[in-house]
């Protein structure tokens, strides 16, 4: 039974003009936003799933597409609200490999894959900005009626500008098109800056701010050494915590493992933590000083901001440096130099600080992650940036 209309689209239903609603007449009620994965990806949802390279994106996507063809919680924890087919397109990786982290995938979820109905596009390329390849993958989609497309990597896709976002809205305008015409979600995986780990997750993205901007859901993975953090945000719904990860072998199956989260105290670096915090929280967590090589590894900066960082904490009093390396100056240091009669010594200079440092470091590395200061001090052993402790 077709629904009545208010007196006011009644109105308009004849005429060339707009419909319009008094806002009377509106619902009082807030629609409850249905998810596709609960608290991961909405339903009917268009997005990018992002990261650096060689942040397991592709096996992310690969078990989004496993948990909504078998119903199974997607990470072993995100339920699935809304199962059915699924439509992957692999641009990059080989279908030989595709099917091996299938496998895995599929025996970490404790499902048989066969009989899934999950689709993968075995077309060596797909191109969206071609009229002719739009149309087959329109075809595809009403022959299969996916609950989701999940398209791998978007890079592999076109032959447009991404930073130009005359070229880049056609192309996302056409995929919003294929959601409404099919009321399926999308998922496009996309490459992030390598450079962007300073900078909010969505600006990361490689490109146009019209991909960021595109989303209704959005996942991103950073990497923080062995350990990766999944951010999720959403247009209509509040974003979860971040959710640490790690890619994990157990038996035959290879998959993304959720991890406890544990307080930043005990380890877990927060990946929106500034610098000076990261080198703070390092020192916090040991009992011995650290070199600044074992610092810059312990907070994953580049060598120049270490230096940086570790001098202004120097100057403020913060840090001291001894034969070994860098130590935290705890409040108990201070009431110890007080009960036995000495007054605290004062920061020293910057130099005094960084003896065997040359002030100012020079920011510009050498491209491998390493900055002058690492072949500075290679003739010298005891150095604190060799000496050991981590």
């Amino acid at each position: 039974m077709d629904r009545a209309l208010p007196r006011s689209e009644v109105m308009n239903a004849a005429s060339p003009t707009l419909p319009v609603q008094r806002a009377g007449e509106l619902s009082a009620v807030p629609a409850q936003l249905p998810w596709l994965i609960e608290h991961l990806w909405s339903d009917q949802a268009v997005g990018i799933l992002g990261g650096e390279p060689k942040c397991c994106k592709s096996f992310l996507a690969l078990d989004l597409a496993l948990a909504v063809a078998s119903g199974t919680p997607c990470l072993r924890r995100y339920v699935v609200r809304r199962p059915g087919p699924v439509l992957f397109f692999p641009a990059e990786d080989s279908l030989a490999i595709v099917r091996q982290r299938l496998d895995g995938l599929a025996l970490a979820a404790g499902v048989a894959l066969a009989p899934l109905p999950l689709h993968v596009i075995t077309a060596p390329a797909l191109r969206l900005d071609l009229a002719s390849d739009r149309q087959r993958l329109t075809q595809t989609v009403a022959a299969l009626h996916p609950v989701v497309l999940i398209l791998d990597p978007l890079i592999r896709l076109h032959h447009i500008d991404e930073n130009d976002a005359s070229q880049v809205a056609p192309l996302l305008g056409y995929l919003r098109q294929l959601q409404r015409q099919f009321q399926l979600a999308i998922v496009v995986v996309h490459h992030a800056k390598k450079d962007g780990a300073g900078l909010r997750p969505g600006q990361a993205l490689r490109g146009s701010s019209e991909l960021h901007g595109w989303g209704d859901s959005n996942l991103y993975l950073r990497r923080q050494r062995e350990q990766l953090i999944l951010i999720a945000e959403h247009r209509a719904a509040a974003p979860v915590e971040p959710i640490p990860l790690q890619l994990r072998q157990s038996g035959g199956a290879l998959a993304l493992a959720l991890l406890e989260r544990v307080s930043s105290s005990a380890g877990v670096a927060d990946a929106a933590l500034s610098p000076e915090a990261r080198v703070l929280q390092a020192l916090a967590q040991g009992q011995r000083p650290l070199s600044l090589q074992a610092i810059r590894q312990r907070c994953a900066l580049r060598t120049a901001t270490v230096c940086q960082t570790v001098q202004a904490l120097c100057a403020q009093g913060r840090l001291r440096r001894e034969a070994a390396g860098y130590r935290l100056i705890q409040p108990s240091d201070a009431l110890h130099s007080q009960s036995a009669g000495t007054t605290p010594a004062a920061p020293s200079p910057l130099g005094q600080n960084l003896s065997q440092l040359t002030l100012p470091i020079e920011p510009v590395g050498k491209g491998n992650g390493k900055s002058a200061l690492d072949h500075q001090h290679a003739s010298d052993p005891s150095s604190p940036i060799y000496s050991s402790g981590g």
